[in-house]
């Protein structure tokens, strides 16, 4: 019975029981409800498996014992604290840029030159595809925060189709996010799997245009089903998007300056990323030094979100106008910051239960093959902590081994694009991601669990068949 009790799976369960139960049944603020959560699953987790996950994050020995006794609480606020340190500046500069954007007209400004360009019928195209190619250098959730305010102006604008755009900006970025070079996740595959980073780059573009087009499909679908409509909330409340759609072109900023706080971050984390990835130069350069401290994620946002103060000084002359752009701003980014870092705290208290060695354990003597196998891994590891970066870690170092110690057939690269759709499958209340575009979106969790979750699940299917087949017949060896 104690083993039972211990056990990585069963903890699991009452986790999920705790978060899904709370949420939904008790109605608590999610917020809350992973809080609980974590602190229930810390205390389930036996000491010796706190103790094994510290020892093997590089943890001396004296430490790990310490944090295995009744720290439930340090461990809780330490794992919260550094999810905090990852998001909690993107969140609250991203919120700024929105809030002002919308406060200066340079959202309005944006969806009107992109409807002259593409026209009404295609511009949910046009944010799938421009999300996609963003989401490359830039992490799912920057993608998402620059372009969710421009979805709220573009649906205001066109009085329909907002849950379509939401789901064409999740569909393009989520999946770049796990398929193509220089993001985290494809970096420590290709390395731990010797896939070259060019190859890896051109196959998770190709699967990646396959995903996309079933993701949009159901995307299309979904909104004619269940139509969302546009809800107000703190950072952009209804009336400020209804006002900008009123003002002539000629009171709205210039094109280039309304472009500068998404433009802004994403040149400088780009120049980074490629400069990191694909030059050798010192860095002793001062030129390299200086775009080093640019293209950090927090700086590059933090120059967005001063363009996008500008905006407002420059085309709201009041001062006041300001200061509540940015209150309003920073107390809608804070409640998403609470919610992001408890759910980052809950799955952090799931991988110390060593949930990642257990599924390692039951999958040895698993005799499918390899790529269906590397797919079905990655799910297992991303539905029960959460994290589509840590299932790619996590199945690529379980797989590595196995699939170089045998005649594959094919190159490993299927293996890897495989681990990576897995890492997409059915996001939950467990991944902070589903939090960013439940509260970003003003959508409901039963309407992100019915339109998000079920879409990236179909990409990541969409891409598991793609690539059987074209490990079949282009094998690559």
């Amino acid at each position: 019975m104690l083993m039972l009790l211990q056990d990585p799976l069963f903890i699991l369960l009452i986790g999920i029981i705790i978060v899904v139960g709370g949420i939904i049944g008790l109605r608590l603020h999610a917020f809350l409800a992973l809080l609980l959560a974590a602190f229930a699953v810390a205390l389930l987790t036996p000491a010796s498996a706190v103790e094994a996950f510290a020892l093997s994050k590089g943890v001396n020995a004296q430490t790990a014992i310490q944090m295995s006794q009744w720290h439930v609480g340090k461990r809780i606020a330490t794992a919260f604290g550094e999810t905090c340190g990852k998001i909690g500046i993107l969140i609250a500069m991203a919120a700024i840029i929105g809030k002002c954007m919308l406060e200066s007209g340079a959202a309005e400004k944006i969806v009107r030159s992109l409807i002259k360009w593409t026209g009404m019928d295609k511009a949910p195209l046009s944010f799938l595809g421009g999300s996609f190619f963003l989401g490359i250098p830039v992490f799912f959730d920057t993608v998402f925060y620059l372009m969710i305010p421009l979805a709220k102006a573009l649906a205001n604008r066109i009085g329909k189709n907002y849950l379509l755009l939401v789901l064409a900006i999740t569909a393009g970025a989520a999946m770049a996010n796990s398929l193509v070079p220089p993001t985290p996740g494809p970096l420590f595959l290709i390395g731990e799997m010797n896939i070259p980073i060019g190859m890896m780059m051109v196959g998770g573009i190709l699967v990646g245009l396959f995903t996309v087009v079933a993701g949009y499909m159901y995307a299309v679908w979904a909104n004619r089903k269940w139509p969302v409509p546009l809800r107000d909330s703190a950072e952009a409340p209804l009336k400020d998007i209804k006002n900008l759609s009123l003002k002539s072109d000629e009171h709205l900023p210039s094109l280039w300056f309304s472009i500068l706080p998404i433009v802004i971050p994403l040149l400088f984390i780009t120049v980074k990323a490629t400069i990191d990835t694909f030059l050798n130069i010192t860095s002793d350069s001062f030129v390299i030094q200086i775009i080093d401290f640019f293209g950090e994620k927090n700086t590059a946002l933090i120059c967005g979100a001063l363009s996008a103060l500008l905006l407002v000084v420059f085309h709201n002359k009041e001062g006041k106008n300001l200061i509540k752009s940015v209150q309003a701003a920073l107390m809608s980014g804070g409640v998403i910051i609470l919610i992001t870092s408890a759910g980052g705290a809950f799955g952090a208290m799931l991988q110390q239960t060593g949930i990642s060695a257990r599924i390692g354990e039951l999958t040895q003597g698993y005799q499918m093959a390899i790529i269906p196998l590397a797919f079905f891994i990655a799910v297992i590891v991303r539905t029960a902590q959460g994290s589509a970066t840590v299932a790619m870690i996590t199945a690529s170092g379980i797989l590595a081994g196995m699939s170089a110690t045998m005649d594959l057939g094919y190159h490993q690269l299927y293996v890897g694009l495989a681990i990576a759709c897995g890492s997409k499958i059915f996001p939950w209340m467990n991944d902070s991601g589903f939090w960013i575009v439940c509260k970003m979106s003003n959508l409901t969790e039963k309407e992100v669990l019915k339109t998000f979750s079920p879409m990236l699940t179909i990409m990541g299917v969409t891409g598991l068949i793609v690539i059987l087949i074209a490990a079949k017949l282009w094998p690559l060896v």
